[in-house]
Parts: structure tokens; sequence; C-alpha cells
């Protein structure tokens, strides 16, 4: 069975993103283990404002990559399949078809439902040497105690660390 792999950056409060929503205290001057990452998988879960900010400003992102957005309110998206009723129960179909792994790429509100019903099976968390002070929390609204074994660290010059955890 494929496994869904989070793959986000996290401020060192925690946070996914500041308080208008920027992402730009990311830090892009390497790779960070992205292309290896990226040759994992095949498919794409994307929340509906991740992947309106990631449209606006790519045009076309991950261009050989299946790409799913959850989203209640908009219909039809370029570029990707829109899953917007019983979610879970899609996901579980997804994640039982052939192919590689599954990138959750994010936000917060899909990720809070997949943790939530136990089909994230590994978090690669990059955590980036900065504090926002505000901003969307990465993990809020989580039902339970969810246990990770760290499985992997790695230490970047920038001062940026990834730590990659498996159920």
């Amino acid at each position: 069975m494929r496994k869904i792999k989070l793959n986000v950056a996290v401020s060192l409060d925690g946070l996914i993103e500041g308080p208008n929503g920027e992402y730009d205290w990311c830090f892009t001057d390497q790779d960070y283990g992205m292309k290896e990452f990226l040759d994992s998988i095949d498919t794409i879960f994307f929340g509906r404002k991740s992947y309106q900010l990631l449209i606006k400003d790519f045009s076309e992102y991950y261009p050989d990559k299946l790409k799913y957005v959850f989203s209640k309110t908009i219909k039809e998206f370029p570029n990707a399949a829109v899953i917007s009723t019983d979610i879970i129960n899609n996901v579980k179909r997804i994640k039982e078809q052939s192919g590689k792994d599954i990138f959750l790429f994010g936000g917060a509100e899909i990720i809070t439902q997949l943790l939530n019903a136990d089909l994230i099976d590994e978090m690669h968390l990059s955590i980036h040497p900065v504090i926002l002070g505000k901003g969307k929390a990465l993990f809020s609204g989580v039902n339970e105690r969810k246990g990770f074994t760290l499985s992997d660290s790695k230490n970047y010059s920038s001062g940026l660390v990834q730590l990659i955890y498996k159920k």
C-alpha cells in the first residue's frame, strides 16, 4: 500500500504560514532533499487554499504528478482532480491504488483530517530557524495523541533541520 507523506516547512514556533498566509520565510537556497523526495511520489494532495496559493505564484507546478485538491466550495481547478465529499474514503481508495507514495502538501485543515483518521504514514518536517510569532499552526484540532518514531534527521548549513518521523 502507498504511504501518505506529509512534507512541510515549519517555523520554530510551529507555524506553517505567517499571519497573512505568507511563506517568504521558507529557505530556497538549497534543494533540502526535495528532488529525492519528489522522485519517491507520483501523487500530491492539496487543500484548496494551498493549491490556490501555489497556482497563483506558479502556473504549472509539479507537472509530472497527479494532483488532488480537497475543496467543498470550488468544484474545478486547473490540472487537478477535486475531492469535495467523503474525503476519508476517497483518500483510502487512492492510497490503495498502485503507484508511488503520496505527498501531502497541506494545508492545515486537510493535514488535521488525515491525521485524525490515522492516514499519515510519514512526516517530513523542515524546521526553519525563524520565529514568526503569528500565523497558522501546523497542528490544530487533533483529536487524540498520535505517536511517531524519528527515523532520520538532517542538518543543513543554513540552520534548517529536517526531521523525518514514521508511524
